[in-house]
């Protein structure tokens, strides 16, 4: 796996990266239903998820990030790429797209940089998280990180569970969150003969 782009964290509004003026938006169709993506005129992912409602994404991201006019697009180059590989089977085609979000705390940007770098097929615990993150003893915080989380699948939430191993939450419901564990799981070999 090639190493995941970093999350952007624009840190003022005033920030030229948080040109926030014009946003475009594209929906891709997967196997969990509409998947919804919204970039900044920069290509960068701003949020996504399983959803036909741009406005509802549009709501999650930071305000001085946020779009005032979006603009819908029936593509939106490298990033509905990505989500098209990534059915297809290239697991890590999400991690090689730009993502910025911002928080306004230093330890959610990180949280975020760090579920990046999070395997497909090899999900980690809240507590792993927080490590991951920097921060051992931050375990809320981490879960925190993974519920303000806009960029669904960029920033893979879903790749973090509880130390029971149960799913835990997920914004768009858990059955899409065990079917992607599930998708992302490495295949067993063929037996020999």
């Amino acid at each position: 796996m090639s190493a995941p782009s970093a999350v952007t964290s624009a840190t003022t509004p005033s920030d030229p990266a948080a040109d926030s003026g014009v946003g475009r938006f594209a929906t891709v169709g997967t196997p969990n239903g509409p998947f919804t993506l919204i970039a900044d005129q920069a290509g960068r992912v701003l949020a996504s998820g399983w959803t036909d409602d741009p406005a509802y994404l549009a709501a999650l991201v930071h305000r001085s990030l946020r779009p005032t006019t979006l603009e819908q697009s029936d593509e939106l180059g490298d990033l509905t790429d990505a989500v098209t590989a990534y059915y297809a089977g290239d697991l890590d085609a999400p991690a090689r797209v730009p993502v910025v979000q911002h928080s306004g705390g230093a330890f959610l940007t990180r949280a975020w940089d760090a579920l990046r770098t999070v395997a497909a097929g090899k999900p980690v615990t809240y507590t792993q998280f927080a490590r991951l993150a920097g921060e051992p003893a931050a375990v809320r915080a981490a879960a925190t990180a993974c519920a303000r989380n806009a960029a669904a699948l960029f920033v893979p939430c879903h790749r973090v569970r509880r130390s029971d191993g149960s799913l835990g939450g997920f914004r768009y419901g858990l059955d899409t969150k065990q079917w992607l564990l599930e998708f992302e799981e490495p295949e067993a070999p063929e037996p020999q003969d």
